[in-house]
């Protein structure tokens, strides 16, 4: 029985070994090993293809998150709105610098920060909104600037899952004054290990996040405030360089993925991810839902078909956030994609034969 893995690495390793080894070499005879020439070259490439001025290599997206709240002074006693149908890091980022996470429910259809429950969330105590561009999904940035402006609130972009996503003609990462990118081995642009990045429009953002990505050192041994250890290894700027140059490529190739799914499920039970007329969407995941979605897996993994849930419980459910006094039903949109959701099989070299075999048995399954 032949598997289908949810995601290859090694299919996409295969093409650019000689690149990438060639690279590490060249790095280990240079002994720049962290925040070298490597990662300065991919900040300019990645700052160019983003669209912006600024970008500043970090060790995860994690850190991009929490120095951007740095960066914007959010502090003990702010609040930040974001959604809770989000991996947890852009919870923890707010957590990270002492502020409170202000969860909204997302748009049915987008699966991002709904507009329409964004400004009853604002108060005084408001510092900043992170709307999340989930699954490669960008979220609706023009009316959530509108509002964001009319507060005179920063916006901050988790685009973890987006790389070269548009919304508008535009990439995502142009609409906030920050946005923030990860780098994980399985994004559409992934590291060989860790790997995050800040990017700007703003020269006193970028500086202050160089700063403080390098202990906060104005000059060796000199620290102008509370500093981390976020540098980027050197080998991982090599590897994104090389990877950057086939994003497009590889993203292509993940929507037409997205296409081929759609076109042999549409007429199942199963809600179908939307395809959206605004948006380029990079299709990070392929989720679709169904209220028996741990049957439907288990029966997937028993015909070699691997798939993953992302997310099965919603931030604002967590236990770490237990002190926010959520529960169960405030949230109904996010609760029920996190009951139902399902990540299908999707990376630029799966094979239309594999995807017809997925969708075979999804379909199968509906019949018994």
């Amino acid at each position: 029985m032949e598997t289908v893995p949810y995601l290859d690495l090694r299919a996409q390793y295969r093409p650019l070994r000689s690149e990438v080894l060639r690279a590490l070499e060249e790095i280990c005879e240079s002994t720049a090993f962290a925040q070298g020439p490597a990662t300065s070259t991919f900040e300019a490439e990645f700052a160019a293809y983003c669209g912006v001025d600024h970008c500043v290599s970090l060790n995860s997206g994690t850190s991009a998150l929490h120095l951007a709240l740095r960066c914007l002074d959010v502090g003990p006693g702010d609040e930040v709105v974001t959604v809770s149908m989000t991996f947890i890091a852009t919870a923890w980022a707010i957590s990270y610098v002492g502020a409170m996470p202000v969860f909204v429910d997302i748009d049915p259809v987008r699966r991002t920060l709904n507009p329409d429950n964004l400004e009853a969330a604002v108060t005084s105590r408001t510092k900043a909104i992170i709307p999340v561009h989930l699954y490669g999904m960008p979220a609706e940035m023009d009316r959530i600037m509108a509002i964001a402006e009319r507060h005179g609130l920063p916006v901050i972009e988790d685009a973890a899952q987006a790389h070269g996503a548009k919304y508008r003609s535009r990439r995502v990462g142009q609409f906030g004054q920050i946005a923030c990118f990860s780098f994980y081995p399985g994004k559409n642009l992934g590291a060989y290990g860790e790997g995050g990045v800040l990017i700007t429009n703003d020269a006193s953002i970028a500086r202050r996040a160089r700063s403080l990505r390098d202990h906060a050192q104005s000059q060796k041994y000199l620290h102008d405030e509370i500093g981390y250890n976020y540098r980027m290894d050197s080998f991982q700027g090599a590897v994104l360089s090389i990877k950057l140059k086939h994003l497009d490529e590889w993203n292509t190739a993940r929507s037409d993925c997205a296409r081929q799914y759609t076109e042999l499920l549409e007429n199942s039970s199963y809600k179908l991810p939307p395809h959206m007329s605004d948006s380029e969407c990079v299709w990070h995941c392929y989720v679709i839902e169904t209220p028996e979605r741990d049957r439907v897996r288990s029966a997937l993994q028993d015909v070699g078909i691997q798939s993953a849930v992302h997310y099965p419980v919603p931030v604002h459910l967590q236990k770490p956030y237990a002190h926010l006094d959520y529960r169960l039903g405030d949230l109904p949109v996010t609760e029920a994609l996190c009951e139902h959701c399902l990540s299908l099989p999707i990376y630029p070299e799966l094979s239309k034969e594999k995807m017809s075999r997925v969708a075979s048995v999804l379909l199968d399954l509906e019949n018994r």
